[in-house]
């Protein structure tokens, strides 16, 4: 079985400065891979896959999930969950753009008084 690779420290390094600002969000080892999570819930989920690319999974309202699954690579469908999306992390990622991605991941997994607190894109 193919082996999975670490998340590079620089990519780590990013997806933490964006999310670890968020109230009580907190990162912690997942079965592969880092995961980012506010009480229980899983806001995102990094991780190296077996065939070496790196990706990042978290949520966005269901009726957007298609939308992006349309959009194709980087973007992919994760096949577990109605809210959940999947994105390719490479030279190209467009890290303005996942930080949104992440935030409204963030706000729709945190409970309101949390949520509350951050203020969105747009």
């Amino acid at each position: 079985m193919p082996t999975r690779p670490e998340l590079p420290p620089d990519v780590l390094e990013r997806l933490e400065a964006i999310l670890s600002g968020f109230p009580e969000c907190r990162s912690e080892s997942a079965w592969v891979g880092v995961r980012w999570r506010v009480r229980q819930a899983t806001v995102a989920h990094a991780f190296g896959g077996e065939d070496q690319r790196f990706r990042i999974t978290f949520r966005a309202e269901p009726a957007e999930v298609m939308g992006f699954e349309r959009l194709g690579e980087p973007y992919f469908r994760v096949g577990w969950g109605d809210n959940v999306v999947g994105l390719l992390l490479d030279e190209r990622t467009d890290w303005d753009e996942l930080a949104e991605l992440l935030t409204d991941s963030y706000c729709l997994q945190a409970p309101r008084r949390l949520s509350e607190q951050v203020c969105r894109p747009g």
